[in-house]
């Protein structure tokens, strides 16, 4: 491949700024792939510092990946609240019981093999055999990437077919081959504190002086924006109900959209249909009697929509048919406080909490 430069002298540029610069991470005290894979997973679509501490509470309670694999999903879950993107909690738990199953309890170290695990894509694998095996394998996270596109001033969609193309070329091009364990960490690094999304410190980059971008002046303008779409608001009611028994909470199915964590009772809010009414034909259909009361509003943000929820109260004295068991459960409040809730929910939660 033509190259503007040598590959050789990227990787001899990163690899000094990072004995100089690199972050002190509690993943890179180890060349154990479990706890390398764990921490990967982790950081997909979530920052180091939200990281951290969920990664520390994961090896204090899943010591190894087959304690892991042994564990139930509910207490993987229960982990995991908070972190968002539940079905990397899932992949991990379905992953880690493949690698104790299917390997005895020993990670692949083969682009193949780690790429048939749940949840393990082509540049956390690439991640995992450079850092735990050090094996040359590219990287493609989004903080690479934002490097590369600079590096060479691509000035396309940096998510397009081409652009996956080409800068997958890229990452393979310049992945050092000597030393693949520090290489990796290093142009992460280098997108995560100075190749930043916004402000790039040009000035001590170790790769100005190579990068296309900063040449040319468009290192603030690049990677180009992508067309932002619309997000769509769902309007939902749920129903905080209290009986003798305690608090009502439903889990969601395990697969699928903030799979196995817990919510009170709730539905969509058809168009044209006052929030009330809605709470109400919800409250009959679980088998219910009792009073509605107006609680809050709680307004919450996925990854791919917004939440507005319109709580309502509830107390019953009969439960009707609503039997402990199956997805529906009865909580005291101590028991509520360690359920796994997903956002919105636990927002409802801490109204609860204020007095509400």
């Amino acid at each position: 491949m033509n190259l503007p430069f040598a590959a050789a002298e990227v990787a001899d540029r990163l690899l000094a700024w990072y004995g100089l610069e690199g972050r002190d991470l509690p993943w890179r005290h180890t060349r154990d792939p479990y706890r390398i894979w764990l921490s990967e997973i982790m950081l997909q679509q979530t920052t180091v510092a939200a990281v951290i501490p969920y990664y520390e509470r994961f090896l204090e309670r899943f010591q190894t990946v087959a304690s892991l694999a042994a564990a139930s999903l509910d207490e993987v879950i229960a982990l995991w609240a908070g972190l968002g993107y539940y079905s990397r909690a899932r992949n991990l738990h379905q992953a880690a019981r493949q690698v104790v199953e299917g390997q005895g309890g020993l990670f692949p170290d083969t682009l193949d093999a780690l790429t048939a695990l749940p949840g393990v894509g082509r540049s956390t694998a690439g991640a995992i055999l450079s850092i735990a095996f050090d094996k040359p394998a590219p990287i493609l996270d989004g903080n690479v990437r934002r490097v590369l596109v600079r590096l060479f001033a691509w000035l396309d969609d940096p998510r397009g077919s081409r652009a996956e193309k080409q800068l997958w070329a890229w990452a393979e091009a310049l992945t050092s081959v000597d030393r693949p364990h520090d290489y990796a960490q290093a142009v992460m690094d280098l997108g995560a504190t100075i190749c930043t999304p916004r402000e790039p410190a040009c000035g001590r980059c170790p790769l100005q002086g190579l990068c296309l971008a900063h040449g040319q002046g468009l290192a603030k303008a690049l990677p180009v924006s992508r067309k932002q779409q619309k997000v769509p608001v769902r309007k939902q009611v749920a129903l905080v109900i209290s009986a003798a028994e305690g608090l009502l909470l439903r889990q969601r199915p395990a697969e699928g959209f903030l799979g196995g964590l817990w919510e009170f009772p709730a539905a969509d809010l058809p168009d044209g249909l006052a929030a009330a009414q809605a709470a109400g034909r919800l409250r009959d259909d679980l088998g219910l009697h009792g009073i509605l009361e107006e609680h809050s509003e709680v307004r919450h943000a996925y990854s791919h929509f917004k939440l507005e929820l319109a709580v309502f109260r509830v107390a019953v004295a009969d439960v009707g048919r609503v039997a402990e068991g199956g997805t529906y459960r009865w909580c005291s409040g101590d028991e509520l406080e360690r359920l796994p809730l997903h956002g919105a929910h636990r927002k409802v939660c801490s109204k609860l909490a204020g007095g509400g």
